[in-house]
């Protein structure tokens, strides 16, 4: 078990800038399971809180089934697929969704008081993505399940002289995407050009997870800079009203994935795909789920 500490303050190796707080980079732990799925892994148990709202990050790489069936619990799943992923992924869930998402799609499970999951690489296919687990409040802990699927042309996209950027979700720059089904979250994929730049402003009392999916890019708060290349992630905490710049100053297109959300500030407790305030808790929901309680798949026996 992991007790996470969400309580904001400065951490060692944290700087602050009017008030802002970003951290310095940090690289993911490789994460190999099975024959067809490699990762590089964030985990808040490591990281701390100023991952907050956020739980845990992998940027995978999946080619065959690996996980089979699964529980969920006081927390929400989201999927992320890149554009570079090559076929289809199935999913579904004891909400009763079973379809295939494509490159470029986003489906975000609230498994509030539990929901049985599956997702798996049809044949010959490559999911090349972020899977996300965010965090709630433990006053929503415990609501109905719910979820939302959004397609890649459904996502407004803000296109620049050298940027391209997709909101999976919320809003950026004035246009505004889908809104998630729990917590409130902004979700941004872009690819910047060769010395170009983009720029997303955030409101006070926000959590921001900027993590560089391929390249070098200068992530800039006010006077205070980070470099981060393919692989590393950077964290914001915000006090009031934010400008933050992503630059690409090297020679290839850059490719990251934002992340902009409320800081929820609560103790919690992780274990494997359950999210709770405390461990009892957290023995309640795995017995919830041995007892078959958490639902079904169709299909699944």
């Amino acid at each position: 078990m992991n007790a996470i500490n969400s309580g904001i303050g400065r951490s060692q190796g944290y700087t602050s800038n009017h008030m802002t707080f970003i951290s310095e980079p940090v690289s993911g732990a490789d994460l190999v399971v099975g024959s067809g799925f490699t990762a590089e892994s964030f985990r808040a148990k490591d990281i701390g809180e100023v991952m907050d709202p956020l739980v845990m990050v992998d940027h995978y790489v999946m080619t065959e089934p690996t996980f089979g069936t699964h529980p969920h619990a006081g927390m929400s799943a989201v999927s992320l697929l890149f554009e570079d992923s090559d076929g289809f992924f199935h999913n579904r869930d004891s909400l009763g969704n079973d379809f295939d998402l494509q490159a470029g799609d986003l489906y975000w499970l609230r498994a509030g008081s539990g929901a049985v999951h599956d997702e798996s690489p049809r044949p010959n296919a490559r999911i090349h993505g972020l899977q996300v687990f965010v965090n709630v409040p433990q006053t929503k802990r415990f609501e109905s399940p719910d979820s939302l699927l959004v397609r890649s042309e459904d996502m407004p996209v803000i296109n620049g002289a050298d940027y391209r950027v997709k909101i999976a979700l919320g809003e950026s720059n004035g246009v505004r995407g889908a809104a998630s089904p729990s917590t409130g979250l902004t979700i941004l994929d872009g690819t910047i050009q060769s010395g170009g730049h983009f720029a997303h402003c955030s409101n006070a009392k926000r959590g921001i997870w900027i993590q560089s999916v391929k390249g070098s890019l200068d992530i800039v708060v006010g006077t205070t800079m980070r470099h981060l290349v393919s692989g590393q992630a950077v964290a914001i905490k915000t006090d009031g009203m934010t400008e933050i710049s992503i630059r690409n100053t090297s020679d290839e297109p850059g490719h990251f994935a934002l992340f902009d959300g409320a800081q929820i500030g609560e103790t919690y407790i992780q274990e494997g795909p359950f999210v709770m305030g405390s461990r009892k808790q957290i023995a309640e929901i795995k017995a919830a789920y041995e007892a078959g309680q958490l639902g079904n798949i169709p299909g699944n026996y």
